[in-house]
């Protein structure tokens, strides 16, 4: 495999299973070996970076079984769930790119001051260098390897660091990426808190950082240290506003919601229902058992928690709160069934922290006002949605709600639209990416202006500034 291939996890047993930790001399040594590398620019040509995408989208056709597999074991993803919401959106994302990227990497030109003419200037995107990419355990393998196409589109050398909280999946990466990518550019680092404080000391190009506030702080103030500019994708309690209880509506929310068993940061995180919501929480209901039937913790469909940790935390929220539907629980294998809790404690866990998990919180509000007041008390979330068709209602929403994105009807659905960017504001996150904005995202966006010298213009302006030059001056500038 070579010098960047890691050592295989062992078998995952939830949250006994020891993370593998790179020695910190091999860490140095592979980012000694790909600046020396990025410093030939040998990533900068459009076709090599053609081909690296080409390549990444080789290892996901040719190894859709052993990604299946290994998200099966992290996560319980269905087969059908671990495509659709996992290899099928960096595929889309790769595809995206090639298509682009000649557009993506022209240069702009853009208009000069009357002063500085005849002269020519334009923006034009450079790689940064070496970008450390850290993954989440949610969606392992899109949380890793979509950054990575931006990178590679961008022109850069790049370091992945799976998460070590999703074993399997960390292990297929680190043994097949580099079989597939080149090299000199692209390693996969494994292991766990040491390996992340390792990779962290280093001086990075920039860092792009996939998980939760905490460990963001830390992400942003070890980056700090060199001046490293940094993409934090986290998370927060993205809001539902429901204005139409319908079935639809119901459905796409019970959808958004319970996929991959609700450890999804863009997942609404609780609903704001207009008035009474005896009708909503019904059709929730019965959305719910159309989708994983009348016992969901055996359901071929639906997942399980990550580890017990996140299982037990998850538990305690039950207390929090009136459960009227699910609530059921396997402490074997893990499971939650979906269910919606009404008349939360305000200020209990369930509501100060991002749930991450099965259970919806359901909280009557007597006004639509009412609703925008209580999202614009808490922190800024990832995502905000609302159920109307009011055109006047979905106007006032998107001014005044404060969130990475607003979404009308359509919860998730942002996540698969190439031209938006997907990113925070505030607490839930920093910078955004997804198609060109990725790109942009991971390029510096260089400023270059060219003026002759065979006229010199510019004498204009020299000292010493008589009458007349300064009567220029006041007309040029």
């Amino acid at each position: 495999m070579g010098l960047f291939t890691s050592t295989p996890l062992p078998e995952p047993v939830g949250d006994s299973a020891p993370p593998v930790d790179e020695h910190p001399s091999r860490i140095a040594t592979v980012l000694s070996h790909l600046r020396r590398s990025a410093d030939t620019r040998i990533t900068h040509p459009r076709r090599f970076r053609l081909q690296q995408l080409k390549a990444l989208e080789k290892m996901l056709d040719e190894h859709l079984e052993d990604f299946v597999q290994a998200l099966a074991e992290d996560l319980g993803k269905s087969a059908t769930e671990a495509k659709f919401s996992e290899i099928d959106v960096v595929r889309a994302e790769i595809d995206f790119a090639q298509r682009h990227l000649a557009e993506w990497m022209d240069s702009t030109s853009v208009k000069v001051p009357l002063a500085l003419q005849p002269a020519m200037a334009k923006v034009e995107p450079r790689p940064l260098g070496v970008v450390l990419i850290i993954g989440a355990w949610n969606y392992p393998v899109q949380l890793v390897l979509a950054p990575l196409v931006a990178a590679i589109a961008a022109g850069n050398a790049a370091v992945i660091k799976p998460s070590e909280l999703a074993p399997a999946t960390s292990g297929v990466l680190a043994k097949f990426l580099p079989v597939y990518l080149d090299e000199r550019v692209y390693a996969v680092v494994e292991g766990g808190v040491d390996t992340s404080t390792e990779l962290l000391a280093a001086r990075w190009d920039h860092i792009f950082y996939t998980g939760g506030e905490r460990v963001a702080k830390i992400v942003a103030a070890a980056a700090a240290k060199h001046l490293t500019p940094t993409t934090l994708e986290l998370g927060g309690k993205s809001p539902a506003v429901v204005e139409n209880d319908s079935l639809a509506s119901a459905k796409r929310l019970a959808y958004a919601k319970f996929m991959n068993s609700g450890q999804t940061c863009v997942a609404p995180d609780y609903v704001l229902s207009i008035g009474d919501s005896t009708e909503l929480i019904q059709r929730l209901g019965q959305a719910i058992t159309s989708f994983y039937g009348k016992e969901p913790l055996t359901h071929p469909d639906y997942g399980r928690i990550v580890s017990r940790k996140h299982f037990d935390r998850l538990l305690s929220m039950f207390e929090q709160g009136e459960v009227v539907f699910g609530g059921e629980y396997d402490e074997e294998t893990l499971r939650i069934a979906p269910s919606i809790m009404r008349n939360p404690d305000l200020e209990g866990s369930l509501m100060t922290e991002e749930i991450f998990g099965p259970i919806l919180p359901v909280i009557e509000v007597e006004s639509f006002e009412e609703a925008l007041e209580f999202i614009a008390r808490r922190p800024s979330p990832l995502a905000a949605y609302l159920m109307s068709e009011s055109p006047r209602l979905q106007s006032i929403f998107s001014d005044r709600v404060r969130a990475g994105s607003i979404v009308h009807n359509a919860p998730l659905a942002q996540m698969v639209v190439p031209t938006l960017p997907f990113g925070g504001i505030g607490p839930s996150g920093m910078g955004a990416y997804h198609g060109r904005h990725g790109f942009e995202r991971l390029s510096q966006m260089r400023s270059e202006l060219n003026k002759t010298t065979v006229v010199d213009t510019l004498s204009a302006i020299y000292p010493p500034y008589s009458w007349a030059k300064r009567k220029i001056i006041d007309r040029l500038l």
